[in-house]
Formats: C-alpha cells, sequence, structure tokens
C-alpha cells in the first residue's frame, strides 16, 4: 500500500501539509435536535453548565413562569469562552442584518425577553 504525501508527512488527509491547521470534518450522523426559547448558566472553576428549556406559560403576566428544562451542555471555561466568541459574532451579523436584538424583561411586556 502506497501512502499518500499527506500520509508519509504525518498530515491528516485531505490536510495541507504546510499548514498546522488541521481540516475540521463534521459528522452529524448521530445529531440530536431540540428548540429552546429558555436559557440559563451556572459556572464552578471547572466547569460552565448551560440549561436549555422551554416556556411553558401562556400568559406573561403571571407571577410564574414554568420551564420545562430538556437539555444540559457542561464545558469548560475555554469552551465556553470560545462559545461566547462565536456567539457575539453571529448575534453582531445578525444585527447588522435585521436590526438591533431588544431583551427587555417579558414582564414588562416588550418583546424578546427570553
Amino acid at each position: 500500500m502506497t501512502d499518500t504525501p499527506n500520509e508519509a508527512q504525518g498530515a491528516p488527509n485531505g490536510a495541507d501539509p504546510k499548514s498546522s491547521t488541521p481540516k475540521v470534518v463534521w459528522d452529524d450522523s448521530a445529531m440530536n435536535m431540540s428548540y429552546a426559547n429558555v436559557v440559563n448558566v451556572t459556572s464552578t472553576r471547572e466547569e460552565v453548565t448551560l440549561f436549555f428549556g422551554t416556556n411553558q406559560t401562556w400568559n406573561a403576566r403571571e407571577s410564574e413562569f414554568k420551564v420545562k428544562l430538556h437539555d444540559r451542555i457542561i464545558v469548560s471555561p475555554f469552551a465556553a469562552k470560545r462559545l461566547l466568541t462565536l456567539l457575539s459574532a453571529v448575534v453582531g451579523e445578525y444585527e447588522k442584518r435585521y436590526g438591533k436584538l431588544d431583551i427587555a424583561d417579558p414582564r414588562e411586556g416588550r418583546p424578546g425577553g427570553q
């Protein structure tokens, strides 16, 4: 069996042997999908935990909101910072295209508060 130039030089298949950045191949064959309109975050020194859920309360004027939590994602603080950078860029591009997002408190009767 003959090695390709990339394999012979130790680079992953399809990667440029002169580049130190490997090619990322996204495998979505086992991916699940969820919808969330509520998110909360907690953290410790070692991890950041993101909670995703769906608001089950129809009337925004109620004194109590019921949120059904369905996903918990735990990441390192480093991964959380990378996520912050990525989300900031995506939301910035969204606001350039469609206008500034208002995330006012939903109890004040203004849009966007979740």
